[in-house]
């Protein structure tokens, strides 16, 4: 994408260019948080306020009020959360956990880490150049002919299971009776879910938030969460990953303690200054701040819908992401990223980029000030 981007670029030098593509927050920190950072900041540079090391798990305020917020009447404690520089690196911890040995399975289309991760310690096997899969990696296929979410009867068993939800880039929040489904099938076949809930807080339909909201999810399930895309954390750096006590490997050794080994190794605790935005986040002023930015990166996202839909395609997503995944249907994806690339001087994500089930659809984000989303649609209905 960057590539096709600056060849663009070099060939139309004036071009103004609307970046829809990479899902990036725009929107600043609402200044309840940024107070809080720029006051531990500040705390540095005195006797009585500095800190050095940390908690590589993360200072326990945090973790409490991690546990609080998103975790109330699910029974996850506090020691069970471990706060982290973001929900991707996380991804490439667990990986470092489960070895080169274990067979996964992840969802078709999906965020590319997943795989990407699978390849970097071994997992994935010969990549089949006329599949576009790699030999050792179970495809779930999620599409709309079965509502997003793979048809469970159909899959294999694997050691390991990714789902994210809501998905990226479909958008779709996994239903109740979905991940009551997901659960059961980890059970009955001694299977571990990754569940990635970085785009939780923007499910607007009553669909779960946390895969242990699903009653026995904790003997089978470990979650990654994120403050990126909640709270505008894209680049301040701030996730968090739960591992329950429950979780155990078929030998009965807790899958917690090997990830505290993992973390204790290979990190040595997330920023200070981040860990107190993240705190300030969770207070009562600072949650409601962010919920407003939430609503108006998710009424950028109707607007987006609402217009690919005028237009006559089908779009899919939006209502609990803010991702809208359009279909073309018959058409190379990566030819009408480069079309719309080369007539609206948009930038998008061509869908085959999350995998071969993402061919014929496009990514769009809803992450942008509201004149450019409106900018880029009066540009779209031009070309198409």
């Amino acid at each position: 994408i960057s590539r096709h981007e600056s060849e663009h670029l070099r060939k139309n030098p004036d071009a103004s260019l609307i970046r829809l593509g990479i899902g990036d927050t725009t929107q600043p920190i609402p200044d309840t948080i940024t107070l809080a950072m720029a006051e531990q900041v500040r705390g540095l540079s005195t006797i009585q306020g500095y800190r050095g090391y940390g908690a590589e798990q993360g200072n326990m305020p945090l973790r409490k009020a991690i546990a609080g917020k998103f975790y109330q009447d699910m029974g996850i404690k506090a020691n069970e959360i471990f706060v982290s520089d973001g929900a991707q690196c996380d991804i490439s911890r667990l990986q470092m956990l489960l070895g080169s040995n274990v067979t996964v399975a992840v969802q078709d289309p999906s965020f590319p880490a997943y795989i990407d991760s699978s390849v970097l310690v071994g997992q994935a096997g010969e990549l089949e150049e006329e599949t576009g899969k790699y030999g050792n990696i179970i495809y779930m296929n999620c599409g709309p002919e079965n509502d997003f979410f793979p048809d469970l009867s159909t899959i294999p068993r694997t050691d390991i299971i990714f789902l994210c939800s809501p998905n990226n880039p479909t958008g779709h929040a996994a239903s109740w009776q979905q991940l009551k489904q997901l659960v059961e099938f980890a059970k009955a076949n001694g299977s571990i879910i990754v569940h990635d809930s970085a785009y939780a807080a923007y499910i607007r339909d009553g669909s779960p938030r946390s895969i242990f909201a699903i009653p026995g999810a904790k003997e089978v399930a470990i979650e990654i969460s994120s403050f990126s895309k909640f709270a505008g954390f894209t680049g301040v750096r701030l996730g968090w990953t739960v591992v329950p006590e429950e979780l155990l490997y078929s030998n009965g050794f807790p899958v917690i303690k090997d990830f505290n080994r993992i973390v204790c190794t290979c990190f040595n605790g997330a920023s200070n200054i981040a860990q107190a935005g993240g705190l300030a986040c969770l207070s009562t002023d600072g949650y409601q701040d962010l919920c407003k930015v939430i609503d108006y990166y998710m009424e950028n996202a109707k607007i987006l819908v609402d217009g690919f839909t005028s237009l006559g395609w089908k779009v899919y997503g939006g209502k609990n992401a803010p991702y809208i995944w359009v279909h073309f249907p018959g058409m190379s994806s990566w030819n009408v990223f480069a079309e719309i690339l080369k007539k609206t001087n948009i930038v998008t994500i061509p869908g085959r980029g999350f995998g071969p089930a993402g061919e014929e659809y496009i990514r769009v984000s809803a992450f942008g000030q509201r004149q450019i989303i409106l900018e880029a649609l009066r540009r779209l209905n031009s070309f198409l």
